[in-house]
């Protein structure tokens, strides 16, 4: 499985939705970082499950237990190894899936490259559980990044249609709904709600933006910031779409409005505008890295859907069981923050690589 990602650090993401544990290995991180652990916590929290009518049911505590990489609070210099328990799993909520594929779902991709071995439980490895450990790596990071004066946020930019109002600012730091807006975040709320209450769900977009980030990080072609972004964010399930900065919406630019003119702000060169996102050529410019996700409506849904038997190859009628988030969205929010931080820190290393410092 593609479970890794990295060039300077390396994780590894292992587990599956109604394993024993779900975990991650992180290698390269430096020794004498000091993690902050309960501000590690509060982060894995604002992803977990069984918080609000928005989201499953499904109770976890997720709270990480770090079996090496630290002495106390401080790093080593060995792979940090981290799990989660799962403390709250109906496994035979899934029995009708091992031959029945959920639409929209991995299920059926996963039966014929596994040979109907794969672990239908919850998703098995292919299951938003596995975004738990994701966020470990991403919380280490985004603190890393911090003492570098380099921070990630992420707002909810849109549900089901309902738009947030106003650019993205740290002002939506510590908000439990990530909003700008919030009569547009209750706005939001409600079409979750109505969705739900038709057995259906939505989707919607994550804005996330990198502040503070110098000028000159990552490479052209294959390795450039855009690259190493989209290769992790696309590892999040329910991620359909990505797109840096004006992203679809320069094609319809001439390129004298699409150009950012270049200008001079305290002594360093900046942009007027940030249509490019923060990136030219692969390469940081020194304004914020910014970027839009799109997410898909959760597959899983109370609704009778059309599908086939594959023990019998016959079409037929797949009820889902279990529980499931009507909006995945929101708890998504974090989980672009942990990619995006987790890219930036590696792209961040290779430059410390080329440059010596």
């Amino acid at each position: 499985m593609g479970s890794t990602y990295g060039e300077n650090i390396r994780l590894t993401i292992f587990g599956q939705s109604h394993s024993p544990a779900i975990g991650m290995t992180l290698e390269g991180i430096p020794a004498g970082e000091k993690v902050d652990f309960e501000a590690l916590e509060a982060f894995l929290k604002r992803r977990a499950p069984g918080q609000n009518a928005y989201s499953t049911a499904r109770k976890e505590a997720d709270k990480p237990e770090f079996l090496c990489g630290f002495t106390e609070n401080v790093t080593c210099g060995t792979p940090i190894t981290a799990i989660i328990r799962n403390t709250d799993t109906r496994s035979q909520d899934y029995e009708n899936l091992k031959t029945v594929p959920r639409p929209g779902h991995a299920d059926y991709t996963a039966n014929v490259k596994y040979n109907g071995y794969q672990d239908a439980a919850g998703g098995g490895h292919f299951s938003g559980r596995l975004t738990a450990p994701l966020c470990i790596a991403g919380g280490i990071c985004k603190q890393l990044l911090m003492k570098e004066g380099i921070r990630v946020i992420a707002r909810i930019a849109a549900i089901g249609g309902v738009k947030d109002q106003g650019e993205l600012t740290e002002a939506v730091t510590g908000k439990d709904f990530p909003v700008m807006d919030d009569i547009q975040g209750a706005k939001m709320q409600e079409r979750i709600a109505e969705a739900k209450a038709d057995g259906d769900s939505v989707g919607g977009i994550i804005d996330c933006a990198v502040l503070g980030l110098p000028a000159g990080i990552g490479d052209p072609m294959f390795s450039g910031m855009e690259n190493r972004i989209a290769k992790i964010v696309f590892g999040i399930p329910a991620v359909k779409g990505l797109e840096f900065g004006e992203g679809f919406r320069a094609a319809e630019m001439l390129g004298s409005e699409n150009n950012d003119r270049f200008t001079v702000a305290d002594g360093a060169v900046k942009t007027e505008t940030n249509h490019c996102g923060g990136i030219l050529g692969g390469i940081t410019n020194g304004m914020p890295v910014a970027f839009a996700v799109a997410i898909k409506p959760t597959p899983s849904i109370a609704k009778p859907q059309q599908s086939v038997d594959l023990s019998t190859m016959e079409v037929t009628e797949l009820v889902i069981k279990g529980r499931h988030d009507p909006c995945i969205v929101p708890r998504a929010v974090p989980v672009v923050e942990a990619a995006a931080a987790i890219a930036v820190y590696d792209a961040l290393l290779a430059r410390r690589k080329e440059t010596g410092r």
